[in-house]
């Protein structure tokens, strides 16, 4: 396999920058695209906006199989690619997608079957109920067409190309924005469906970036091959080895943030909607770490398939340092623009003072939150999936919520926002302790292998 992106020969600065750039624009097109969507739903009135609201915590734990089964094929293929192994990549690459496929056509007619007991459970009021039918009955019929998009992104990812991905999110992006208001209200020849119009204008782009993925998978990457029944299951059991664990660590964090409105909701309304707009902002800080995170496994992958762990390891302390760096330079740029933004999202005054505290307390802290997100796509992408899994549940429920925890008790919502934070630094320190080991146990191990080859060479 020629190396033409550079994950195994490029200078590794410029090659990870090269890589993340283009994931940064495609991330905040998908989440510009996702505030058009809710701006559009929101004109259909209060109980439309609260339907889809509803719907989330299911929607994301659906996506969360194929985000699962992604970081199984990116660990997976990057590491045969990395071994110059492109028709074992493309076996693997065509099992995952069947995979992937099987398994959310599995939950989304799960969840066809119960969509009224389901959104009761959750809390959903009976007047919401029939708005929440309309949009899900379309969402979970069409949901399979958003898995080749995903999880083929993965695959792609895997390669070393992050364009590709980029834009093919960016175009979907924008189909979904044009068709919103076509469909929701009706314009032109366009029939008016209100919120059944917001799903099919998502089917549509989803269809779109479904077509785009799978020309590039099959034409021009070559990573789509016949099925091997024999080999079928083999593959599957190792993907969901890695994506078991990472679909259960994505699933960590909307949960702890869970808690932590439950633990805010005892201070007022004022302080859930200040975290409520602080989790929007967060979204926007750390979305260069989250694309870092995602092309520092496909990077890992390749190179311990090509047996150069000195080069992973100096691409994950890289990466780490400049989390922190970054972050901490984001923060000082932060400090005088926390008021007006914290003016933004609400003219409550008591609102708008916690998300300025929120502001000037949690963010410092992002760089560290950094370091174990470095962490752990280094696990995942060393195939060490519990201990990935480990890591991010360690980060958000034995040092972020005891912490947040003991803050409110303490000093109440200022008090919470500085144990988020301190839990933040505490997980990251500990990160890196722990990285730092492991790379001394990687050179030990080495030179032990390396002692015992000279060794059984004397004997000859």
């Amino acid at each position: 396999m020629q190396d033409k992106h550079g994950l195994l020969t490029g200078p590794i600065p410029k090659v990870l920058q090269t890589m993340t750039l283009p994931m940064v624009v495609g991330l905040l097109a998908i989440l510009t695209f996702n505030l058009v969507d809710t701006f559009f739903i929101s004109l259909l009135g209060t109980h439309a906006l609260a339907a889809i609201s509803f719907t989330f915590p299911v929607t994301f734990g659906v996506s969360c199989i194929t985000l699962g089964i992604g970081m199984g094929l990116s660990a997976n293929v990057g590491r045969l690619l990395g071994q110059g192994d492109t028709r074992n990549a493309a076996r693997f690459s065509t099992h995952g997608l069947i995979l992937a496929i099987l398994l959310v056509t599995f939950a989304s007619t799960l969840g066809l079957l119960t969509i009224e007991p389901l959104f009761l459970m959750l809390g959903a009021t009976d007047d919401l109920l029939p708005l929440i039918k309309q949009y899900m009955q379309i969402w979970y019929f069409t949901i399979p067409l958003l898995v080749i998009p995903m999880a083929g992104n993965s695959v792609i990812r895997s390669t070393g190309d992050t364009k590709t991905p980029a834009k093919i999110m960016m175009t979907a992006g924008f189909i979904n924005g044009v068709l919103d208001p076509l469909l929701i209200f009706g314009y032109g020849p366009f029939p008016e469906l209100g919120i059944q119009g917001a799903a099919i204008a998502s089917a549509v782009s989803w269809f779109g970036a479904l077509c785009a993925a799978l020309f590039i998978l099959i034409k021009r990457e070559k990573l789509v091959a016949p099925p091997q029944i024999k080999r079928i299951w083999q593959d599957w059991t190792q993907i969901l080895k890695i994506g078991t664990p990472a679909a259960f660590s994505s699933a960590m964090n909307p949960l702890s943030g869970a808690v932590l409105m439950i633990m805010l909701a005892n201070f007022g309304n004022e302080a859930v909607a200040a975290y409520g707009a602080a989790q929007r902002v967060e979204s926007i800080m750390i979305i260069v770490l989250m694309s870092l995170g995602s092309v520092l496994t496909p990077f890992i992958a390749q190179n311990i398939g090509a047996n150069n762990q000195e080069r992973s390891f100096s691409a994950l302390f890289l990466a780490m340092r400049f989390a922190v760096i970054f972050q901490f330079g984001l923060f000082i740029l932060m400090v005088p623009l926390s008021m007006p933004i914290a003016s933004v999202f609400s003219q409550e005054q008591s609102v708008q003072d916690f998300l300025w505290h929120f502001l000037i307390v949690v963010p410092i802290s992002y760089g560290f939150q950094g370091i174990v997100m470095m962490l752990v796509s280094c696990l995942n992408a060393m195939h060490l999936p519990v201990k990935a899994f480990l890591w991010n549940f360690s980060r958000l429920f034995i040092f972020t919520l005891p912490c947040a925890w003991v803050g409110s008790l303490m000093s109440g919502v200022e008090g919470l926002f500085i144990g988020i934070a301190l839990g933040n630094v505490i997980g990251g320190i500990l990160a890196y302790g722990y990285a730092v080991r492991m790379r001394k146990d990687s050179y030990e191990n080495r030179e032990r292998f390396a002692s015992s080859c000279e060794k059984n060479q004397s004997r000859y």
